[in-house]
C-alpha cells in the first residue's frame, strides 16, 4: 500500500512523483524497484525533451555548423557576412584554436589568447598586407587564459588573466617571449564561469588594474566574496578589493575615450524564459552593486530567485542597466570608435560583440552591433553592423568575442567558434 506520495520539480517545472511505501516486503521492492526503473526510463526522455524545448531548444547554432571555406562561399573570397559597404572584411588570422582576447603589445603586434589551448599567441603581420604571417606562441601550460595586458611603462610587462591568477611575465617584443612568471594575486578558480578580464585604468591611475570575475553558478548567493564582481588591484599587487559588485558575469570591459568612464557587459541569468532577463551594458562604477542575483534590467526583482522572500527592499539602492539588451544575447567585447582617424559618424561610437545565445527557444545575437550617440554623448539608436554568422536556427558560421578598434581605420574581431580574427578594414575611397 502506498503511504505517501512527493513531487519533485525540475528546471524546466515537469513535475514528476517519487512513491514510497510503508512496511515492504522482499517482493514488494523487487516491483518497487522495477516499476522505479521502467518510470525513469520512461520519464526521464520526456523531462529531457521538454527541458530542451523549453529551454534550450536554440542551443544548436552555437554547436553546430562550420567556418565554410572562404573561396567557395562568395565569388572572390568575399566573406559571407554582412556589414557597411564602406569596409572590406577579410580574415586575418586562422586555425586559432577558441581565440578570445586581443591585445596590442607597444610595436603594434596583436596578441590573442586561447583559452582552450593554455596559449597567449602573437600574430606578427611583418609585410603590413593584412594578414597575419605565422602563430608564435608567446607562453603556453597555462590555466584557461583568458585577460591580456600590457605594463604603462612602455609595454615591457604582460599581464596575464587565467582563471585561477593574475601574473606578470618580462615581454620581449621582437621574439614574441615571455618570461620570469611573477603571480601578482590569486584569484578563485573553476565554477561556472571561469573568464577573468583585465583592464589598466587610464593615466593618472594606471597603475590600477581591475579584474572581473564571474559568479560560480546561475543564480545564488556566493560564499567567496571575490566572486561575480569587478575587483580592484592597485599599485605593488597582492591585494584585492572590490571595485563593483553585484555582476553576474561581467566578462569585457572597456574605457569611454572622452569621459574615461569604465563601460562592462554583463550577461544575465538563465531559466526565466525566452526573454528574460535582459543582457546589460553597464556604467561601472566604484562601490556601486548591479543587482545580481536579487535584480536585473531596470532593478526589476527577480522573483524566482527571492521565493517567498519579501523583495520589496531587494533592489533598494542597487544601480539598474545603462542599456538593456535581448536576453540571452551573450554580450561579450566591446570597444568605442577612437577621435582620431575615423568619420564624424563612427567618432566615440560603439562596437559590442553579441555571441550568441544558447538558453533559448530561438536562437538571437551571433552578430556585432553598432550604439550611436550625438555628440553630447546622448544616446541615439543601435543597429547591426556585422551580420550572418546565424544561418538558421540550427547551426551558425562563427560567433563573435572580443573587438579592437584601431586609429588606423582597422577593426579586429576574435571568432572563438570559427577559430579566426577578422581584419574589417575602411576603404581608402568609402562609397
Amino acid at each position: 500500500m502506498i503511504n505517501k506520495i512527493f513531487f519533485g520539480r525540475s528546471l524546466s517545472g515537469l513535475t514528476i512523483p517519487i512513491l514510497f511505501t510503508g512496511a515492504p516486503n522482499s517482493n514488494m521492492k523487487k516491483r518497487f524497484l522495477i516499476g522505479s526503473i521502467f518510470f525513469a526510463l520512461v520519464s526521464i526522455p520526456v523531462w529531457m525533451v521538454f527541458f530542451y524545448r523549453a529551454d534550450i531548444s536554440g542551443i544548436s547554432p552555437s554547436l553546430f555548423g562550420t567556418f565554410p571555406d572562404i573561396q567557395a562561399s562568395a565569388p572572390q573570397g568575399k566573406l559571407p557576412l554582412s556589414y557597411p559597404e564602406e569596409f572590406e572584411l577579410s580574415i586575418f588570422a586562422e586555425g586559432l584554436k577558441g581565440p578570445r582576447v586581443i591585445a596590442f603589445d607597444p610595436a603594434g603586434t596583436m596578441l590573442v589568447s586561447l583559452p582552450p589551448a593554455g596559449k597567449i599567441v602573437a600574430l606578427p603581420d611583418a609585410d603590413g598586407n593584412g594578414r597575419a604571417d605565422r602563430i608564435v606562441e608567446v607562453v603556453s601550460g597555462l590555466n584557461r587564459p583568458h585577460g591580456i595586458a600590457f605594463s604603462p611603462d612602455g609595454g615591457k610587462r604582460l599581464y596575464v588573466a587565467e582563471s585561477n591568477r593574475v601574473t606578470a611575465y618580462d615581454y620581449d617584443s621582437e621574439k614574441f617571449r615571455a618570461g620570469s612568471p611573477e603571480k601578482l594575486v590569486d584569484l578563485p578558480g573553476g565554477g561556472n564561469h571561469t573568464s577573468r578580464s583585465i583592464l589598466l585604468l587610464p593615466p593618472p591611475n594606471e597603475e590600477t588594474m581591475l579584474i572581473s570575475v564571474g559568479s560560480t553558478c546561475n543564480s545564488c548567493e556566493e560564499e567567496d566574496w571575490r566572486r561575480a564582481k569587478i575587483l580592484v588591484m592597485r599599485k605593488g599587487g597582492a591585494k584585492l578589493d572590490t571595485f563593483a559588485s553585484g555582476l553576474r558575469n561581467a566578462v569585457f570591459m572597456t574605457v569611454h575615450p572622452e569621459s574615461k568612464e569604465i563601460w562592462a557587459t554583463e550577461m544575465g541569468r538563465d531559466f526565466l524564459g525566452d526573454d528574460l532577463p535582459p543582457d546589460e551594458i553597464n556604467r561601472i562604477e566604484p562601490g556601486n552593486d548591479y543587482g545580481w542575483p536579487y535584480c536585473y534590467g531596470d532593478n526589476i526583482p527577480d522573483n524566482e530567485f527571492l521565493g517567498d522572500t519579501d523583495y520589496s527592499e531587494a533592489c533598494r539602492g542597487k544601480t539598474p542597466a545603462l542599456f538593456n539588451l535581448q536576453a540571452h544575447s551573450a554580450p561579450l567585447g566591446l570597444s568605442f570608435f577612437p577621435s582620431r582617424g575615423w568619420p564624424s559618424k563612427y567618432r566615440n561610437n560603439l562596437l559590442v560583440a553579441y555571441h550568441g545565445s544558447w538558453n533559448r527557444s530561438k536562437p538571437t545575437g551571433y552578430k556585432v552591433v553598432l550604439f550611436r550617440f550625438d555628440e553630447q554623448g546622448r544616446f541615439q539608436q543601435q543597429e547591426d553592423f556585422i551580420s550572418g554568422w546565424l544561418r538558421n536556427e540550427y547551426s551558425s558560421i562563427g560567433r563573435p568575442v572580443d573587438i579592437k578598434i584601431r586609429e588606423t581605420g582597422h577593426i579586429f574581431i576574435s571568432d572563438d567558434k570559427a577559430g579566426v580574427i577578422y581584419r574589417l578594414a575602411l576603404k581608402k575611397n568609402p562609397v
